[in-house]
């Protein structure tokens, strides 16, 4: 490899890992240093077997049209159609950008232009999901030699850390159903609390779900933005404990359901899938008001079970599988700061353990 020059210019003339001989020309100004620089950065590219002449390396656009392409088999379709979204309505600012150009200083511009523009956090975040996964698309092809956005600071929500869970108490989960006019609806919201389910696992159970031998209902796929989909983790395909009075009530339920094309356990009146906007507006919200209790989301019902089972002291492992969480630190993750941390039955558990009826002995004297 050497560096030498033309007139005015330098250039590099290098062989690359293909043993191709490679000139390259440097633009109108440049010092010897500023040569050699760039001369050491593309002897680490032929070492990594990543370099490529600037007119062959592609640009951020055309690697991330790449990328959803190969992407597409591979995902459920509405997170695919999330990826195209941002893909074509995200990345102006990168798309003429060669792929090897792009830094983790130019990935912080970008993401301070977001937040100038005021963009949602939890937009940002999403895209920059993306971002990552395009970026180590062209790591993989050997475009560049390291994802730079790895190395860059991520937003921070300054509300982050202030928002909590909220949980119905049993008196307040009695009102709200004994507030649900509808038998429909009210069976729903006593299945959604009692078992702990999703949203889209709800609205897509059938009948043929319920397992009355084993007092279990089988959560096998879920219905999300008008369409169906198998669930999306192994752990989510689950058996949930039912009680008697959930048995009991879906007993009653059924006789009055109105048939549906596919059966399903809460269809509409037209035998369709249940909106869920029309739900929480038309059902879920006004019962909470009639009872006075203070607006939750309809996710907080999913709360609601696993801080139940947790507070009664159920094993996590066993919640996490009725939940569907892909592991017990997910539960613990998510909800640790519900359990009471106070917890004297169990210091005193552990000092009898340990010290047997010298402790009991020590307590009297």
């Amino acid at each position: 490899m050497a560096i030498r020059k033309r007139g005015d210019r330098y250039f590099l003339d290098f062989y690359d890992q293909h043993g191709e001989r490679q000139r390259l020309t440097l633009p109108k100004g440049t010092s010897k240093a500023k040569a050699k620089e760039e001369l050491r950065a593309i002897e680490e590219q032929v070492q990594k077997g990543i370099f490529a002449p600037e007119k062959r390396t592609p640009t951020f656009s055309e690697v991330a049209k790449d990328w959803i392409e190969y992407k597409r088999p591979k995902l459920r379709e509405t997170t695919w159609e999330c990826y195209d979204g941002h893909v074509r309505n995200h990345f102006a600012e990168l798309n003429e950008l060669k792929i090897n150009r792009i830094t983790t200083a130019s990935i912080e511009k970008y993401i301070t232009a977001m937040q100038l523009n005021r963009t949602p956090i939890g937009t940002i975040r999403k895209v920059l999901v993306t971002l990552g996964q395009i970026l180590s698309y062209a790591v993989r092809h050997k475009y560049v030699d390291h994802n730079p956005l790895r190395d860059a600071e991520r937003p921070r929500d300054p509300g982050e850390g202030k928002k909590e869970i909220k949980v119905l108490k049993p008196e307040e989960i009695q009102a709200l159903l004994e507030n649900t006019q509808s038998q429909r609806y009210r069976t729903l919201f006593l299945v959604a609390i009692m078992t702990g389910a999703r949203q889209g696992e709800l609205l897509g159970l059938q009948w043929e779900d319920l397992d009355l031998e084993n007092k279990q209902l089988n959560i096998q796929r879920t219905y999300t933005k008008g369409r169906f989909f198998n669930p999306k983790t192994k752990t989510s395909n689950r058996a949930i404990d039912l009680s008697p009075l959930v048995i009991s009530e879906l007993k009653r339920w059924k006789l009055a359901c109105p048939p549906s094309e596919m059966d399903l356990m809460f269809p509409n009146e037209e035998g369709k899938p249940i909106n869920y906007s029309n739900m929480v507006n038309r059902h879920f919200i006004p019962a909470l008001k009639a009872t006075g209790i203070p607006t939750i989301r309809f996710h907080d019902l999913r709360h609601t079970n696993a801080s139940i089972r947790l507070d009664q002291g159920e094993n996590v492992k066993y919640v996490q599988t009725q939940m569907g969480h892909s592991s017990p630190m997910v539960t613990l993750n998510v909800y640790a700061h519900l359990l009471d941390k106070r917890n004297q039955e169990a210091a005193h558990r552990l000092e009898a353990a340990i010290f047997g009826n010298r402790a009991q002995n020590g307590h009297k004297n």
